[in-house]
């Protein structure tokens, strides 16, 4: 694995064919009260033995814009692995009969949820499913009577909307970090026109 040394009062060169974002982390240390939203057109839905294939398409429809690469660099025996861990819980929201967002928890600690991945498709986004998803991704976490401590991350990759809406939702930001990763358009993971606020360097 190679090394590069970061400039930490300046700027830092990074190599070919690699993408960095800054990452600020949130936390959420008890349940706020939540404000009830009514979508008669959505339900919570909790996936049980998921396809891959169909996985990777979901993930790919919601994270696209935003560069999301995490599942989609995994093979079929990492993915499967990932998808069936009895820790991870995964959610979507429905329309229609058609999944428009994803919730997903990672309960792996007693008296912590990590929020793994959250979002809609570009479709869902602007109307309050947002909102209405947050709320339950707030009680599920909160409905074990002992966790104390409800966290996730986001970066500037993702949607300039993101670190906002966290913190209306009511976490807490306490901790910095720079993620340094291959760009997953290099080797067509993803469309080189995907992500234009993140440039693609050929």
């Amino acid at each position: 694995m190679a090394h590069i040394q970061l400039d930490l009062d300046g700027y830092t060169d990074l190599p070919e064919g690699k993408v960095a974002t800054v990452v600020t982390h949130l936390e959420m240390l008890e349940k706020p009260a939540l404000k009830p939203i009514e979508r008669p057109d959505l339900t919570l839905e909790r996936a049980g033995k998921i396809d891959c294939t169909e996985y990777r398409a979901l993930f790919k429809r919601v994270g696209e814009p935003w560069l999301w690469f995490g599942r989609l660099v995994m093979n079929d025996a990492e993915l499967e692995a990932t998808l069936s861990k009895p820790t991870n819980e995964f959610y979507w929201a429905v329309k229609d009969g058609e999944p428009v967002g994803m919730l997903e928890l990672d309960v792996a600690k007693e008296d912590e949820v990590t929020l793994s991945y959250f979002g809609l498709v570009p479709e869902a986004v602007g109307d309050g499913a947002g909102r209405w998803l947050m709320n339950h991704a707030i009680s599920k976490a909160f409905s074990r009577p002992e966790v104390k401590r409800f966290w996730l991350h986001t970066c500037t990759g993702d949607s300039p909307q993101a670190l906002q809406f966290y913190l209306r939702s009511g976490f807490k930001p306490f901790k910095r970090s720079i993620e340094v990763a291959d760009d997953p358009r290099l080797n067509e993971i993803l469309d080189r026109s995907c992500a234009p606020h993140i440039p693609f360097l050929p």
